[in-house]
């Protein structure tokens, strides 16, 4: 006889305590091998295929495309062992899984975190894909018997958002007919009677979850815009931040980088150079590579520099880290941002890309903008802001000329430093901006 296996969403590390269904990768009925990919989630991080670690038969599919569910949530179901529904045997390698449920996310062995899980969080079971085999795969209590025009009996809901957001309406369950398996009242049921009802009945108040004013829509704050909302706020909050910035010659530097890109070698991308100037910078100033323990109220210096970049993508802005920027060179710089900003693009970071960054450099020049106070990325100390560099009237030698001049602006926690560090840091970035040999003379 097969045994039914279930597999829950696992921790993919980094705090993360929930994921978005982007898309299946296997249907009820099909045969998946140890650690295959069954499906495709969303995290507030990056997008994560999730391998299975038994082998088998799926039996069910626990939430559609676009549901979020919390981490412990079953996944899937799968049978292994004897034959299902007469198909070919198929065996799990091994009872308790391959443990390689993701690389770097944690295993089938689930630690304590996993298991602390906010009780407000809606429940997945609301919307299964169950097969049709013999294999026992729990479903929904049947509908109960109706009296009075009214079930007798507990209500068929599963999720606490459904049964939130009804009793936020003043909706009845009991009148409702569920279209989930075995009659299960999902929230697609509960919206349907809602979207009925407001015809008919003009003082019925609706939640805010599930109406907004004529005219407007509401646009979640999830997945990576949640994430950057929520890091922001806290930066906001956290963070005593000033802002200081100048104005540089970069026609130097321009000029530079054509002649290295001229020499016939791989080319050098002007973030790589920026990169090279920060990573100098921040060896002469530490104190901007740093962060701040609030508990133990000490300012923790790195020794180390992870770099990291914005990056705007289709799925809203990520900041990808280049780990050790300071031991790599304006090529092998070149190389590692371009390697980033293709799984950014594609969506294919992982969580470990993202994060444990140490200062950022932002480059919203790409914009066509010249200046910004961006908000620090938390709990970081301090970031480098780069503008357009476009073409203006300077004083060059004693005369007027015209030169590719760019903005530069410095945003730090006034925690770590004072005004004139901030300021010398600056200035250093400028003045290897304008006269890149002084990047040299300082290696």
């Amino acid at each position: 006889m097969a045994q039914v296996l279930e597999f829950k969403l696992p921790d993919l590390g980094e705090g993360l305590t929930e994921a978005e269904i982007v898309r299946w990768l296997v249907q009820v009925g099909d045969v998946v091998a140890v650690d295959q990919p069954v499906v495709e989630v969303e995290t507030a991080k990056a997008m994560v295929e999730v391998p299975c670690p038994y082998g088998g038969v799926v039996t069910a599919r626990f939430g559609e495309e676009g549901t979020e569910l919390p981490v412990g949530a079953p996944l899937i179901t799968v049978a292994v062992g004897a034959p299902a529904s007469g198909g070919p045997e198929v065996l799990a390698k091994d009872a308790e899984g391959s443990g390689n449920v993701l690389v770097g996310y944690g295993t089938s062995e689930a630690p304590a975190r996993r298991r602390r899980i906010r009780s407000a969080r809606p429940q997945p079971a609301a919307s299964v894909t169950v097969a049709a085999p013999t294999a026992a795969v729990p479903v929904a209590p049947a509908a109960p018997a109706v009296a009075d025009g009214k079930p007798d009996g507990p209500v068929p809901v599963i999720s606490p958002l459904v049964r939130r957001l009804a009793r936020e309406n003043n909706l009845d369950l009991r009148e409702l007919t569920g279209s989930g398996p075995e009659g299960l009242i999902l929230r697609a049921d509960v919206e349907n009677a809602l979207r009925g009802a407001a015809p008919r009945d003009q003082t019925a108040q609706l939640s805010p979850a599930s109406s907004a004013p004529a005219g407007s829509r509401r646009v979640p704050l999830k997945g990576v815009r949640g994430a950057v909302a929520d890091k922001l706020s806290r930066s906001r909050r956290e963070i005593p931040d000033a802002t200081c910035w100048v104005d540089a010659d970069a026609t130097e530097l321009m000029r530079a980088r054509a002649a290295m890109n001229a020499s016939g070698g791989p080319k050098i991308s002007l973030l790589a150079l920026l990169a090279r100037i920060c990573t100098a910078a921040l060896a002469r100033f530490p104190e901007l590579n740093s962060t701040v323990d609030l508990a133990a109220r000490e300012v923790v210096q790195f020794d180390h520099v992870h770099l990291g970049f914005a990056a705007q993508t289709e799925r809203g802005l990520v900041v990808p880290v280049v780990r050790d920027a300071q031991a790599r060179d304006a090529e092998g710089l070149t190389a590692e941002f371009a390697r980033l900003t293709e799984l950014s693009r594609d969506g294919r970071l992982t969580p470990a890309d993202l994060t444990g960054g140490t200062f950022t450099l932002n480059n919203y020049g790409v914009f066509g903008v010249d200046g910004s106070t961006p908000i620090i990325n938390h709990p970081e100390a301090a970031m480098l802001g780069v503008g357009r560099i476009i073409p203006k009237p300077w004083v060059h030698e004693g005369e007027l000329a015209v030169r590719q001049v760019v903005q530069l602006s410095l945003t730090f926690d006034h925690r770590v430093c004072d005004g004139g560090t901030a300021g010398g840091f600056l200035r250093y970035v400028a003045d290897c901006v304008e006269q890149p040999a002084v990047l040299l003379r300082t290696l």
